[in-house]
């Protein structure tokens, strides 16, 4: 099964979305800001995008330059602070099976599928 981790107010993330439904194999939509992320589900993220969380964070969010900007947290603090802000992971995010990618462009999705 393939999960998009989706924002509809992101051009890109309705664009990677498209291109799934123009696909044949089934998929679902999780969308992050409007369900509530554990930290499972950002460590599972984490894990199968070989990622630290420093790494899909939106640097360029109001909220990240405003609180975050210039400071060092640990590992678990950036979990934290994901699951308190959702917001600030880059989008989107599409998993199939132990393998997950961010995509930007969206037509890194094509690829990732095949």
């Amino acid at each position: 099964m393939i999960t998009i981790f989706h924002n509809n107010r992101c051009g890109k993330s309705r664009c990677a979305l498209e291109l799934l439904e123009k696909q044949t194999e089934p998929f679902q939509v999780f969308e992050y800001l409007k369900q509530p992320l554990s930290k499972e589900i950002i460590e599972n993220l984490l894990k199968l995008l070989g990622k630290e969380p420093e790494e899909i964070i939106r640097k360029k969010e109001k909220v990240f330059l405003e609180k975050y900007n210039g400071k060092t947290y640990s590992h678990t603090e950036w979990v934290d602070i994901l699951i308190e802000n959702p917001i600030l992971i880059e989008r989107p995010i599409i998993i199939k099976g132990k393998k997950a990618i961010i995509a930007r462009p969206p037509e890194l999705v094509e690829a990732f599928l095949k």
